[in-house]
């Protein structure tokens, strides 16, 4: 499925005879040439413009009926919990059953979630247990959908677009996350959080839609892996025997489980620092939003990355994150977060691109399942973490401790890697 790498796995299989070559002036869209990623891509817009919309909605009902920041954390750790538990179970299945049939089974679930906190919430009987509850569930299914999703996209587009299409996810990605915030902020004033919730239930029609639509003769399919005993040790295995696997998802890990808490951080600026409200976090996070999306695109120009890029970038995000401790307005913390937003999406692409390139296909499942266990999973142990610096010891002293946390595993990983075989790089030079 990957590229040859002289440093990693063999590679398989060419790309589909009907995705036509990219141009040089079309490369930022390069996938987009490839009907089934097309469709599954503004599929994937809609749906995520409506999760973001939840994910606003969700943190303001829970401060709404709290007034803990504390309590916005466990939130947060209850949604990412089911990955940290069984995340890499999840992998096992993507390398084990279609990719498209796990996809359709989650999304209809997770519409469903939805669409019954929307009217537990527009019924006036939400209590913040029932958030708790649902943001388990989502969790739980993105067990599932995270590691179907990182493996569906290869199969879509074929080795030699790997890159652009981890960039372009993170465009979609990032877009979403400047619509859906800029949408649900006036929303949850205007007329509540529930409307958000519902608005949500109907975008997982447009992405099960586009899976509806895919051409199963386009595909590049792996194999699917035999139902047998140590699977799950096997993909680890697979990692711990390939640095420019492990380090990526080491870096990733510590990054993330700290530096990406953005709701519990910004909740804590909006209403804590900047004595705002609805209307400021929506505006922190699409600022956040913004510099991501900026940060999505440069990556998809780009041709190649590396690990040096991967560790430069995460101790730079680092750095600005601790800096924006020292904001004195809402205004220059935004656009602070602008680039912290901007470093934030250069360095996941870059460390996801590296690990999906570097990945033996028929490990792809396994090694995405552990990958994104990382990425998401660590937040169950950050979150409440964080949560209780914010209140305890304020929002600006919570958001220099998560920046030098990154600075520090930005520094460790860079010393060892100086003393292991190279990480690997993004073929396309």
């Amino acid at each position: 499925m990957t590229a040859p790498s002289p440093r990693g796995p063999a590679a398989a299989g060419p790309a589909p005879a009907s995705a036509p070559a990219a141009k040089p002036g079309s490369r930022m869209f390069a996938s987009l040439a490839v009907r089934n990623y097309r469709y599954f891509f503004f599929g994937q817009f809609i749906s995520n413009s409506g999760t973001w919309m939840q994910f606003v909605a969700q943190d303001w009902l829970v401060f709404h009926l709290t007034g803990s920041t504390f309590a916005v954390g466990v939130t947060t750790a209850l949604q990412f919990l089911p990955v940290l538990l069984f995340g890499l179970f999840g992998g096992v299945v993507a390398d084990r059953y279609p990719k498209r049939r796990i996809l359709l089974t989650t999304q209809g679930a997770m519409g469903l979630f939805a669409a019954a906190l929307a009217v537990l919430t527009l019924t006036g009987t939400v209590e913040v247990a029932h958030v708790y509850v649902f943001a388990f569930l989502l969790g739980l299914m993105n067990v599932f959908a995270n590691p179907a999703i990182q493996t569906f996209v290869p199969e879509m587009v074929g080795p030699e677009r790997i890159a652009n299409a981890v960039s372009l996810g993170a465009v979609n990605f990032q877009s979403a996350r400047l619509l859906g915030p800029a949408v649900a902020g006036p929303l949850i004033v205007v007329i509540g959080s529930g409307w958000a919730f519902a608005l949500n239930a109907l975008s997982y029609l447009a992405v099960i839609a586009s899976l509806l639509a895919v051409r199963a003769a386009e595909l590049l399919p792996s194999k699917p892996a035999p139902r047998e005993k140590g699977q799950v040790r096997a993909g680890l295995r697979h990692v711990r025997e390939h640095p420019q696997l492990m380090l990526p998802i080491v870096l990733v890990g510590f990054v993330c489980t700290f530096g990406f808490n953005f709701p519990t951080l910004l909740s804590g600026f909006a209403y804590n620092v900047f004595d705002g409200g609805a209307k400021e976090f929506g505006f922190l996070t699409t600022a956040v939003g913004l510099g991501a999306l900026a940060g999505a695109l440069l990556s998809a120009r780009r041709r190649s990355g590396s690990a040096v890029v991967m560790v430069v970038t995460a101790a730079a995000f680092g750095v600005l994150e601790a800096l924006t401790s020292a904001a004195p307005g809402i205004w220059w913390f935004g656009a602070l977060m602008v680039l912290v937003g901007l470093l934030n999406v250069t360095f996941a692409t870059t460390a996801n691109a590296l690990v999906q390139l570097n990945t033996d296909p028929s490990m792809r499942g396994r090694v995405m399942g552990l990958y994104m266990l990382v990425y998401t999973g660590g937040t169950p142990i950050g979150g409440p973490v964080v949560g209780w610096a914010v209140q305890h010891y304020g929002a600006r002293a919570g958001i220099l401790a998560c920046g030098l946390v990154a600075v520090a595993a930005a520094a460790v990983v860079g010393l060892v890697a100086l003393r292991a075989p190279r990480a690997g790089a993004v073929p396309g030079d």
